[in-house]
């Protein structure tokens, strides 16, 4: 099968899913949507933005002087702690209350900076924050979830350009999650209790076509099963199940691996590249989770340049995610302009 040429799906074994790839098409003319480019780099401190140190933020609330990286909670939060239980079953509509926590996290006081300009010192750094709040709000004993995750970016919804992501914590697990929970489960069940990941990761480094970048802990690919144009998961290569697990030199590797990936999107079309990128991390339930295997997902959405954005519509929203520039080619377009 000529998977350069052919229209052909391609199976997601996390989510269980289908993805059509019609390669051929990457040759027709674009005269489509153009996003306006992003402006000018932004100053080292913003006094009229609501994250850098010493500010009054949108509720009201001021700052402190934060040297490193700061948390607090969100002023405007998609979930309360406080939610009482409550619910409606009415045949087909069927609702429930959902309890959450949700804060942010500025990665620097420096409002210049992203995750691709910061050193590997300064991301180590925001790694050990987001295992203490893994390990704090996992510990919760309501909370089922906790998603780390970055909006990078105004395309991708960024409310401020202050370097900073979120962080959620639910009472019940989300549905990604509770996908791949099932199919690591289910792989496990068929291959005498394999992991999914570890397998698909020894494929990957067997064929090396959708490498981008690799160190001794993590490895970043353009999934075999990418739906985005420059999509991109980064798998630890020991089987590790949280943040918690690492040790220093996956903490060190996986900082280095943050600032590789962040620096060679912006390499791609010389922009700060936009992402939406989150940490999938074995649920916080009380169960051990053995099968579950650490990893991140990039979903970028730029196709073209810096100014023609892939969207998800008419086919892609009825039936089945379509893409044109298959992963291979994505993954040696990464591999040119990886890093600084």
């Amino acid at each position: 099968m000529d998977l350069h040429d052919t229209p052909h799906h391609r199976f997601n074994p996390l989510t269980r899913e289908w993805v059509l790839v019609s390669p051929h098409r990457n040759q027709r003319p674009w005269t489509g949507k153009v996003e306006a480019s992003q402006g000018e780099k932004s100053p080292k401190y913003d006094p009229k933005c609501y994250l850098c140190p010493g500010n009054e933020r949108a509720g009201g609330v001021r700052n402190p002087n934060y040297q490193s990286t700061f948390v607090f909670e969100n002023d405007f939060p998609a979930l309360r702690p406080d939610t009482p239980k409550a619910e409606l079953n009415d045949g087909l509509l069927y609702a429930r209350s959902e309890r959450g926590i949700c804060r942010v996290v500025c990665f620097s006081p420096r409002h210049d900076l992203t995750i691709g300009d910061m050193e590997p010192a300064e991301i180590a750094r925001v790694i050990d924050v987001w295992t203490d709040q893994f390990r704090e709000l996992g510990a919760l004993e309501w909370v089922k979830h906790v998603q780390i995750f970055e909006n990078r970016g105004l395309m991708m919804g960024a409310s401020n350009p202050h370097p900073h992501g979120q962080i959620w914590a639910n009472a019940m697990l989300p549905n990604e999650p509770a996908r791949e929970l099932d199919s690591f489960r289910q792989h496990a069940k068929v291959h005498g209790g394999k992991c999914l990941l570890c397998d698909y990761l020894a494929q990957e480094l067997s064929a090396r076509q959708r490498i981008v970048y690799e160190n001794d802990g993590f490895v970043a690919v353009v999934p075999f099963w990418a739906m985005w144009p420059f999509e991109v998961l980064v798998i630890s290569r020991p089987h590790i199940g949280a943040l918690t697990d690492f040790r220093d030199q996956e903490r060190t590797a996986l900082a280095d691996m943050l600032k590789q990936v962040a620096a060679t999107y912006d390499n791609l079309f010389q922009i700060t590249f936009p992402y939406s990128m989150g940490f999938h991390q074995r649920p916080t339930d009380g169960e051990s989770h053995a099968e579950w295997h650490w990893h991140a997902h990039y979903y970028p959405p730029l196709l073209r340049s810096a100014t023609v954005r892939k969207f998800m519509v008419g086919y892609e929203m009825l039936c089945t995610p379509q893409r044109d520039i298959t992963p291979e080619l994505a993954a040696a377009r990464l591999r040119e302009v990886r890093g600084r």
